[in-house]
């Protein structure tokens, strides 16, 4: 592999670089460097997020910028405010070393009149989301009538953000004699378009195969049931405890609701979102970046432009609709030559989409088995012990070792051992104990009408019935909901009128009684007993009562990340873990 000092780079350039730590070029700007910097050309460049495509593009440009005129000579057009300041601030650090070059970057959700501002002081290059500066154009802040090269970037996704006829009005005030690079993962019918109707006869480079993914990124799924989901979320991170992850959801409701959940059960958590203000995105990136945070929540659209190393796993707690969505998500674990995983938490009806996903990337996804409790204690455990042994001691201790050695004193180094890892353990411990199995397979997914052969089971009575709207699969729904239980260990469901019986698994006996200790079902406590004859007692409560009385069991339970986080799956209010009052 070649050097950058021998890609013909100018020497201001070669240094910031230098000054960057990079030595050797990516292959993707091994292709494109020499190419862009020593000829006129368009230019379509496929290569996946992380593979250093900012450079690729930017460092040529800079190279054949004439920074002695004060006009736009440069647009580069991508899909999300995030990688508009990554891909302005990333151009700045390779200029640092040129004189007199202004790079403005604009985009929405900033004050549009500072920007105006910017750009009548003058600049070359200016780096633009689509809606902003078709804005800044009808307002005439900017012209791009002496423009030099465009570059369109992750031109794949400001296609599918809905961004085709923002371009081509933007591409439409352009001269026509210009250079235009188009940088994408991914070559959909629809780039290939702006390819044909903008570009005259381009330069190919690509650097994988279309639709592929990174040969260094682990793909693996998990199976569960759809209740178990933040069950089976929690469990990867407990058992990955140095993860430095992005969790991919759907919808901005379920991007905030999976962060709160975790930020009230412990975890170092945030969530990015489009609803979000600039102010708000820009500090949950700023904590992320700096480690503050281990897991990052957002939607596709927000985490384009996250351009952060090290990131160590890609969460899909949904899959994405499209293979090209896949792909770009999975593009931010394993950058720059690293590996990485990118796993998917899906039901059993979501595994045709995963052999799907399979097919037309060329890659094989792993199942992995959802670690049992007893596998997280261990590596919780290891890793504890590793930690202990390799923190850096405060010099302020010392002064205190004295009284603490005496307190001691009358202890064996095992047992002091012993004791300092219980006082950090035990509640973990004790939280794990009893976890149930969340794996599921198409074999075991159907509504629970047949208890688990050769388990003995506990049968319960519950104050909700036909009255209610629930019927057998509301049942189900609602016991795994609330006791974080996979469907295939609910037993036998008996509907009523006014009250029902279910049976499940007698080991989870306390974790159904306190997970349905403070249930409320149209605006009314639950109310739960054991049972045993289920005609008797059934028939004496409802005349009692009308199926709403008798000695109810009742239990509680604490939301701390490592104690009795009981009935993981329990209703939300306001997106923490809180049983709250439904309806079925």
């Amino acid at each position: 592999m070649s050097q950058f000092s021998e890609l013909g780079l100018r020497e201001e350039l070669l240094e910031a670089v230098s000054e960057l730590g990079f030595t050797q070029p990516t292959p993707i700007q091994e292709q494109t460097i020499p190419l862009l910097t020593t000829n006129v050309t368009d230019l379509v460049a496929l290569a996946q997020t992380g593979t250093g495509k900012t450079a690729a593009f930017g460092l040529p440009l800079l190279h054949n910028l004439d920074d002695t005129k004060q006009q736009v000579q440069a647009l580069i057009l991508c899909p999300t405010r995030e990688l508009c300041m990554q891909i302005a601030t990333d151009l700045q650090s390779y200029a640092k070393h040129l004189r007199n070059v202004r790079i403005v970057p604009v985009y929405g959700g900033a004050a549009i009149s500072t920007q105006i501002t910017s750009l009548r002081k003058g600049t070359q290059i200016v780096v633009a989301t689509p809606g902003r500066l078709k804005d800044l154009i009808e307002r005439k802040a900017v012209k791009l009538d002496l423009i030099e090269t465009v570059i369109l970037d992750e031109a794949d996704e400001m296609l599918n953000m809905g961004f085709r006829d923002d371009i081509d009005f933007i591409l439409s005030t352009t001269p026509a004699e210009k250079q235009t690079w188009l940088f994408s993962a991914t070559m959909p019918p629809e780039v290939a378009s702006i390819s044909r109707n903008y570009m005259e006869k381009p330069v190919e480079v690509s650097v994988a195969r279309k639709n592929s993914g990174a040969s260094n990124i682990r793909h693996m799924y998990y199976m569960v049931s759809n209740s178990n989901r933040y069950l089976a979320l929690k469990r990867i991170a407990d058992f990955q405890p140095d993860i430095y992850g992005i969790i991919f959801c759907r919808t901005k409701i379920e991007t905030q609701e999976i962060a709160e959940k975790l930020i009230k059960d412990g975890y170092d958590a945030d969530s990015l979102h489009g609803d979000l203000s600039q102010a708000q995105r820009d500090a949950v990136m700023r904590k992320f970046r700096n480690r503050n945070l281990q897991m990052l929540v957002a939607t596709d659209v927000a985490a384009r432009g996250i351009d952060v190393d090290n990131v160590t796993h890609v969460v899909h707690y949904n899959l994405p609709e499209d293979v090209e969505s896949y792909t770009h998500r999975s593009g931010r674990t394993a950058r720059a030559g690293r590996s990485g995983i990118s796993l998917a938490i899906i039901t059993p009806r979501e595994l045709d989409k995963i052999r799907q996903i399979e097919r037309k990337m060329g890659a094989t996804f792993e199942h992995g088995q959802v670690p049992s409790g007893i596998e997280i204690c261990e590596q919780q455990l290891m890793h504890l012990a590793t930690k202990t042994h390799d923190v850096a001691v405060n010099p302020d201790i010392e002064k205190y070792l004295p009284v603490i050695l005496e307190r001691f004193a009358d202890m064996d180094k095992e047992e002091v051992i012993s004791r300092f890892v219980s006082l950090e353990f035990n509640r973990f411990l004790d939280y794990y104990r009893h976890a149930p199995d969340l794996n599921e397979t198409r074999s075991n997914t159907s509504i629970g009408e047949k208890k688990p052969q050769g388990v003995p089971m506990t049968r319960y009575f519950v104050s909700v019935g036909e009255v209610d709207g629930i019927d057998k699969s509301g049942m189900v729904r609602l016991l795994c909901d609330s006791t974080g239980l996979p469907n295939a260990k609910i037993g036998k469901i008996d509907l009523r009128r006014t009250f029902s019986f279910f049976e499940i698994p007698v080991q989870f006996e306390h974790m159904v009684e306190n997970a349905l200790a403070e249930v409320y079902v149209n605006e009314r406590l639950l109310r739960l007993e054991k049972t045993t004859n289920q005609e008797h007692s059934s028939e004496r409560r409802d005349r009692k009562s009308g199926g709403r009385g008798g000695n109810w069991r009742s239990g509680s339970g604490n939301n701390d990340r490592h104690g009795s986080r009981r009935g993981e799956s329990r209703s939300r209010q306001g997106g923490s873990f809180q049983k709250k009052k439904s309806s079925w």
